[in-house]
């Protein structure tokens, strides 16, 4: 397996060359994962991307390199500490980069050859392959795919001229996994909902959760969805709503600080009992924070966001394939219990792409809306049931009419403060809790069944977390054992309360300064973590993150 890492200022074109480098790995068969670090600035600053790649799965970015290619000095002076003792620094020879670990070609002399001094990153291509032993048997396909007409040969001229420039280096890895998808985070969300049956898609942009709504943008017309850009997130989430009232299928997306604005409609989607769908990108705050970042500081905002009590589900999402099939599972708990769902994702899973297997649909399809109504009975838009699920009908279906009101209501939606009525409609509402328990998907367990170490991660720690369990077991006599939360509220308790009998510590793993995952776990269930690995600067915790605060500590049972 093996790690590159490309460097430069925003503007340099870094996006477009790991793009090309990544689909051109990926059709060589190998599996790849890729990250994206940049800075919130159209110019200038430090972007870099990490793409790693190799014939065994890969679940996560690493922090070790064996390859730099630097289309700045700044990046050589960055990340040069993180190469391995094979690694090369592959740069243009004007760099003054005085390291013999440099490999110097004249990418400036070739670019002004060629005519166009933007192809630097296709000569780089070349030459990355050549030092890993591939062809340029894709390059055609790839650039064809990636960019316009009129820059076909001249990109597939750089390439060869870079290619040419340098002598291969590392032994060559055979792949054979022509058949796997390459997808980012927010795609696989984006084609969980088309899967899901979406009609309406509605959000204000706010990085990182723009790219949701780009890829629905860009796939309006061909799969009917109806995709408003709003003036802002309290319009985007009302709108939402609006269009799940009328019988479409609906979602809105943002980030922490948009969702804030949401909160007061999120109670209304609760106490109308009206289906929503919204995912939260999340990146650090408070107030604008770090916008361009990753982090999980989220949690319990949204746990408990709006004013009030009222049904709710929070899915954390996995990874790349597990953010498909939990947003089609979101629209189908969303319909059935009448309840707005919540996804979280953030910057890190959001951003990065990696090779899964083709996607499939789910063998149960989404719920439809309960259409339960028949001439000879009156209908009660909240009519008292048992688990608390009410008849639902689109207005205008029938010749029937369908309230919906902020206002506490009776069976008939109409507004009341009678305080019997109201004990009555919050006992209905929460019933469904009982219910929804019952369909909690517990948290995946990964590493040895006779673990004495338990780890506890959520959402996007999962790569790492996988990664660094696998070695740890293989390093270290204490066995370990992860588990994974994706549903986190209501939060599933049997498998943690089992394994906690057995174990001799808990570890909490997380991206935030405060362990929130930690608190719900101790409120759900009374049990306490015995200390927690923490990383809250914006970047992703890695595997070697994870493995070297484990390894540092003799005592679990400090912080």
């Amino acid at each position: 397996m093996y790690n590159l890492l490309i460097g430069g200022a925003a503007g340099q074109g870094i996006d477009t060359t790991v793009a090309i480098l990544e689909k051109l790995l990926k059709k060589s068969g190998y599996y790849v994962y890729t990250i994206r670090d940049f800075m919130s600035r159209v110019r200038g600053g430090h972007n870099f991307s990490a793409i790693r790649f190799g014939t065994e799965e890969i679940t996560s970015h690493s922090d070790v390199y064996d390859g730099i290619i630097a289309l700045n000095a700044e990046t050589v002076s960055l990340h040069k500490d993180k190469l391995t003792t094979h690694g090369f620094i592959l740069c243009d020879s004007s760099l003054m980069i005085d390291d013999p670990k440099a490999i110097k070609i004249n990418i400036a002399e070739m670019t002004k050859k060629l005519g166009n001094s933007r192809v630097s990153g296709s000569i780089a291509i070349g030459a990355v392959l050549k030092l890993f032993g591939e062809t340029l048997d894709y390059v055609d396909e790839v650039i064809r795919t990636s960019t316009r007409e009129a820059f076909w040969e001249i990109n597939q001229k750089a390439i060869s001229e870079g290619y040419d420039s340098v002598e291969k280096r590392f032994v060559h890895m055979d792949g054979n996994y022509h058949n796997e998808m390459l997808i980012s985070g927010s795609k696989a969300v984006a084609l969980g909902a088309i899967a899901a049956g979406l009609r309406f898609y509605t959000a204000y942009p706010m990085s990182p959760s723009t790219a949701v709504m780009e890829y629905l943008a860009a796939k309006s017309i061909e799969t009917g969805i109806v995709v408003e850009q709003a003036e802002d997130e309290i319009a985007a989430i009302n709108m939402a709503i609006g269009a799940s009232y009328a019988g479409a299928k609906a979602m809105t997306g943002t980030s922490g600080g948009g969702f804030c604005l949401m909160v007061e409609a999120l109670g209304f989607s609760g106490i109308a009992e009206i289906p929503l769908v919204v995912i939260d990108v999340m990146r650090p705050g408070p107030a604008t924070g770090l916008p361009t970042r990753t982090e999980q500081s989220d949690l319990k905002f949204v746990i408990s966001a709006a004013q009030g009590e009222f049904p709710r589900m929070v899915i954390a999402l996995r990874n790349h394939e597990d953010s498909f099939y939990q947003t089609i599972r979101a629209f189908h708990l969303a319909e059935k219990y009448q309840i707005p769902v919540i996804l979280l994702s953030d910057q890190y899973l959001g951003d990065s792409t990696a090779t899964v297997k083709p996607f499939a649909m789910p063998s149960y399809l989404p719920a439809e809306p309960t259409l339960t109504y028949t001439d000879d009975t009156e209908y009660l838009r909240y009519r008292f049931t048992e688990n608390g699920i009410s008849p639902r009908l689109i207005p205008g279906k029938i010749d029937q009419f369908v309230t919906a009101d902020s206002d506490e209501h009776d069976e008939r939606g109409r507004i009341t403060e009678s305080a019997e009525m109201r004990i009555k409609m919050m006992d209905k509402r929460m019933n469904k809790l009982i219910l929804l328990k019952e369909e909690l998907l517990e948290p995946e367990f990964i590493g040895d069944t006779n673990c004495t170490t338990l780890l506890l991660g959520w959402g996007s720690t999962y790569g790492p977390i996988k990664e660094a369990v696998s070695k740890l077991n293989e390093l270290n006599e204490n066995r370990y054992g992860a588990l994974l939360f994706g549903d986190i509220y209501p939060l599933p308790t049997n498998r943690l309360t089992e394994l906690s009998k057995q174990v001799t510590c808990i570890i909490n793993i997380e991206q935030n300064a405060t362990g929130q995952l930690a608190g719900l776990v101790r409120e759900a269930t009374g049990i306490t973590c015995t200390s927690s690995v923490l990383k809250y600067d914006g970047r992703q915790i890695s595997g070697e993150d994870i493995i070297h605060a484990l390894r540092k500590e003799d005592d679990y049972d400090t912080k």
